[in-house]
């Protein structure tokens, strides 16, 4: 099988912060891979290095078997024309239309003639059902539909890749599931990759075929969504049940309740 995207022995820290430690993944062509895990966990720093805004201090991405690109580079630039990115709450511009954002892309990266191109972005409009609002505004929409509009801009280019950093965040149940099953569909019509940060289970599981679990910076459990259902890992166990207390405590580290009201016995409140 294919693998669109690889990460091998990938070191990565914000100065002497260290984010990422000795980091393996594999995206395989065809595929939803799940990137999961708390928040501070390092999930949107991946995508990050995977589009080149950022470079790992030791260890290597990997495109289509070639190395990704330094920053700022023209290599670089062309190897973003095989991504597309679903930002964190769409990230769509205020100022333009639905037409003109899903256009963006293409007007950035091809010379089509106009004709061509406006029949391009009602196609990838009419995928996520919003062709009839070609010419309304963000503010005009509702946040699950600004949502899809974000998504035909992220497909307007027809990636190989696409990463979507918390793609169901701050939507209601039925936009949520509109979205998933637009993720799933747009892959498999695409044939592309799918690279999917989220915290949300249910959705995530739904569509995933393969799911990484980060805690620290360090990938602690993978499998598919089965497996992650039966695993016994502590840590996957409370993010999956939504426990309070576990491997990621309820109470902030520091000093007992006894010490800081000079009790001689730690007592359980």
């Amino acid at each position: 099988m294919t693998n669109l995207v690889e990460i091998r022995n990938l070191h990565f820290a914000y100065d002497d912060r260290p984010i990422l430690s000795d980091l393996t993944m594999q995206f395989p062509r065809n595929k939803v891979i799940a990137v999961m895990g708390g928040s501070g966990s390092g999930k949107t720093t991946i995508l990050r290095l995977i589009g080149g805004l950022l470079s790992p201090n030791a260890g290597q991405v990997s495109l289509l078997g070639e190395p990704l690109a330094k920053p700022g580079s023209p290599t670089l630039y062309k190897q973003r024309h095989k991504m597309g990115m679903l930002f964190q709450q769409g990230a769509l511009f205020t100022d333009l239309t639905v037409f003109e954002n899903v256009a963006f892309p293409l007007r950035e990266h091809t010379d089509l003639p106009e004709s061509l191109l406006h029949d391009l972005v009602l196609l990838k409009l009419n995928a996520v059902g919003l062709r009839n609002a070609a010419q309304l505004k963000p503010v005009e929409i509702s946040g699950g539909m600004a949502r899809r509009v974000a998504l035909a801009r992220a497909i307007a280019l027809d990636p190989q890749i696409i990463m979507y950093d918390e793609p169901f965040a701050g939507l209601d149940p039925i936009s949520m599931g509109v979205i998933a099953n637009l993720i799933r569909q747009l892959n498999d019509a695409l044939g592309s990759t799918s690279i999917l940060v989220s915290h949300d289970v249910h959705e995530s599981f739904s569509i995933a075929d393969y799911v990484y679990f980060l805690s620290q910076g360090t990938i602690v459990e993978e499998g598919t969504p089965a497996d992650m259902l039966k695993s016994d890992h502590p840590y996957v166990q409370q993010f999956i049940n939504a426990t309070p207390d576990g491997p990621v405590p309820f109470h902030y580290p520091g000093k007992s309740l006894s010490q800081d009201f000079g009790i001689g016995t730690d007592y359980d409140w």
